[in-house]
């Protein structure tokens, strides 16, 4: 039969310090996660973004579970002040071989959270990824790819790079090339062009829709195609105009060439 408040060999820690620090765990880890969840919908009534509210919130999750575990430590009879000051040590320790790179990720993701270069579902391209922001935490930056992949990077990364906003204004151009065989009735395709945007519904009005001829490629007459809509619908419209344009042209007997190359294959003498 085993005595709960006898001490375990080896050890001198007793059954009823073990369960005791169990139970702090827990319910502490429990008590922690009500006060950030409390702490964010605090959070969420003032005029803070998003960003920052996560990333505050992340910050004291961190500190709320440290808490908890030096509690299930001192739980488990162990001096909390000894175990501070050995952590401390091993904490120095590490700052003399290479915690700088942890403490400049740390320092960025401050910076990033007060000046916001991007809010929360954002997209964005950092450092070569392009994803969807999910969260700056307190070491990394997370993004979600349009095929729902998780990207973490380190926030000092993000900091030191440049950072490409796609959604963060509320409107965009949208451009479409197109090229049109030589000898085309420029005006006419022109015009068609232009029809077809002030048609669309979701175009805008200002800046005026607009077509250029962007040059003289080796097969075709280079035409560009550009119009203005909300961010939102960017892709949408770029996808109608892209379809649209090569349908009309198409139904107009507007000829849009491609590359070709002619082979001459001269008789071998012999």
């Amino acid at each position: 039969m085993v005595v709960l408040d006898k001490p375990l060999p080896y050890v001198g820690i007793t059954p009823m310090q073990i369960i005791t620090a169990v139970l702090v765990l827990i319910v502490g880890f429990i008590v922690a996660k009500i006060i950030v969840a409390s702490f964010k919908k605090g959070l969420k009534k003032t005029k803070l973004s998003g960003l920052v509210i996560e990333f505050l919130a992340r910050f004291l999750s961190a500190l709320l579970y440290v808490a908890v575990i030096l509690l299930a430590v001192r739980a488990l009879g162990i001096a909390v002040g000894s175990v501070v000051l050995g952590l401390s040590a091993v904490i120095g320790l590490i700052l003399g071989f290479g915690m700088q790179d942890t403490l400049t990720n740390l320092a960025a993701g401050v910076w990033l959270a007060a000046l916001r270069p991007f809010e929360k579902g954002d997209v964005v391209t950092i450092a070569g990824q392009t994803g969807k922001v999910e969260a700056v935490g307190v070491m990394s930056t997370e993004l979600l790819t349009p095929d729902n992949v998780l990207i973490t990077i380190p926030n000092k990364l993000v900091w030191g790079n440049v950072i490409t906003n796609y959604t963060r204004m509320p409107t965009r151009r949208v451009s479409v090339d197109v090229g049109v065989a030589y000898g085309t009735d420029l005006d006419k395709a022109v015009k068609l062009a232009m029809e077809l945007m002030k048609n669309h519904p979701k175009l805008l009005n200002d800046p005026e829709p607009s077509v250029i001829i962007t040059g003289l490629g080796d097969s075709s007459i280079n035409l560009q195609l550009r119009a203005w809509t909300k961010t939102e619908d960017y892709w949408a419209v770029k996808v109608d105009l892209t379809k649209g344009i090569y349908e009309l042209y198409m139904k107009e007997g507007i000829e849009i060439p491609f590359p070709q190359m002619d082979v001459h294959i001269k008789e071998m003498p012999k």
